[in-house]
């Protein structure tokens, strides 16, 4: 490094600075890139997937810190297990289809409301007239917790009620062959599912469908805190004539868009963030998006809150000296020192090939320490050759006008003085020795 031309040191100091502003580029872009999370979203009519999918390109759109990876699993039952298996971060679920022990509240994304409809001409008028009847079950394994919840309530296998599986595309069949004297749907409360079913009882019919109060919603939603008693407002399925004729004591349970309790704060955060601020923007092709609220931040709700989405919901968003307090703090010390190393840079970068100063006469002044150090004549043979190699190029300045004759022959003059006197300590320890 001593004996390195100045050209090498500069070229050296440009070289370790491109290599570390392309390290901190680098290690910039690696932490500041978005993180991305897997969701699961299941629903018969993929209405669950369509909006997941929906969210993540807005989330995409908006440059959020996060993105959605959305994993079509079939049904809410098989997005819940993935969820418990720990197959993804994220999932929509119903808190009644799985072990939710690891799960976190994010949002509420929607309700699924119990709508018992009894067909036009059966005569059945409440939940005690199913005895020895056949209802049809929108989706049976997904609500199987459910059935099992009115099983309980209302005798219905002592009864010899029969259960058959429907998909969405089976009911008017079903219907129309009498297969089944009454439906159970567990729906949103939204245009797009009401309409499919007011397709299900045509308005000129002779005979209007009568949808069944749950009476006991209280008692079963006492013991299960997954379902809640619901009053449906009169007329929600058709105006005129009314259905149902009066508000409808029925049961309805959430889906939440949940996340593993290992997932960090600021992640659910951000996501929490851009997901309810993003809604106004994405109602009109997905008027669902209107029902995502805040979930039940009780300590007995049935999903707790993930604490991430309960600083965004509670006004408690760190600030950008919360997050990053102790990194402001450690750059601010690590300012000062960077600016020590910029000085050695720029001196290293500066000083001439035999390590001193860029001027000669400080060059050899700075040889002064190093004569009083030489411990034999070839030491001093080696600074004498250094001093006449600085005063070979002076001279060769001396003709330009460059050359600082005063100042190098002062400091020759005390060159060659501390080289004699060192040379005369030397041969007297040599005498010294030789006595003894």
């Amino acid at each position: 490094m001593e004996n390195m031309p100045r050209w090498a040191r500069v070229a050296l100091v440009v070289a370790l600075i491109a290599i570390a502003a392309g390290g901190s580029f680098y290690g910039y872009r690696h932490f500041t890139r978005p993180v991305t999370l897997t969701i699961a979203a299941g629903s018969i009519d993929g209405e669950g997937q369509r909006l997941m999918t929906a969210i993540g390109a807005r989330l995409a759109a908006t440059k959020s810190p996060v993105r959605l990876k959305v994993i079509d699993k079939g049904s809410s039952l098989a997005a819940t297990q993935a969820f418990a298996k720990g197959e993804v971060d994220l999932a929509i679920v119903r808190p009644d289809l799985g072990d939710m022990s690891n799960a976190r509240t994010v949002v509420l994304v929607t309700y699924g409301v119990l709508l018992t409809i009894a067909l036009p001409g059966s005569k059945i008028e409440s939940i005690d007239d199913f005895k020895g009847k056949t209802v049809g079950v929108v989706g049976e394994p997904v609500n199987k917790q459910l059935l099992d919840a009115l099983d309980r309530e209302y005798d219905l296998t002592k009864s010899k009620v029969r259960f058959k599986d429907l998909l969405p595309a089976d009911i008017s069949s079903v219907i129309q062959s009498k297969q089944v004297q009454a439906l159970m749907i567990v729906a949103p409360i939204s245009e797009r599912y009401l309409t499919q079913i007011r397709t299900f009882f045509p308005r000129d019919a002779k005979q209007k469908p009568t949808l069944l109060a749950v009476d006991s919603a209280g008692a079963i939603a006492a013991v299960n805190k997954a379902y809640e008693s619901y009053d449906l407002p009169k007329g929600t399925i058709r105006g005129s004539p009314a259905i149902p004729d009066d508000d409808l004591t029925t049961l309805r349970v959430p889906f939440y868009l949940v996340a593993k309790s290992t997932v960090s704060n600021e992640l659910v955060t951000d996501l929490t963030k851009a997901i309810m601020e993003g809604r106004s923007s994405m109602i009109a092709e997905y008027p669902l998006v209107a029902q995502i609220a805040a979930p039940s931040t009780e300590k007995d709700a049935s999903v707790p809150i993930h604490p991430g989405a309960a600083a965004y919901f509670g006004g408690d968003v760190p600030t950008i000296f919360d997050k990053y307090g102790d990194q402001f703090f450690y750059a601010s010390m690590l300012l000062g020192m960077l600016s020590s190393v910029v000085a050695a840079i720029w001196k290293f970068m500066l000083v001439g090939p035999e390590g001193g100063s860029s001027r000669p006469p400080e060059r050899l002044h700075s040889m002064t320490s190093r004569i009083r150090d030489a411990k034999n004549e070839d030491d001093l043979e080696k600074l004498e050759d250094e001093i006449d190699e600085v005063i070979r190029k002076e001279l060769a300045k001396a003709g330009e006008g460059e050359a600082d004759v005063g100042a190098l022959t002062i400091a020759l003059s005390r060159l060659e003085y501390l080289i004699g006197q060192r040379r005369r300590a030397m041969a007297y320890a040599q005498r010294a020795e030789a006595r003894t």
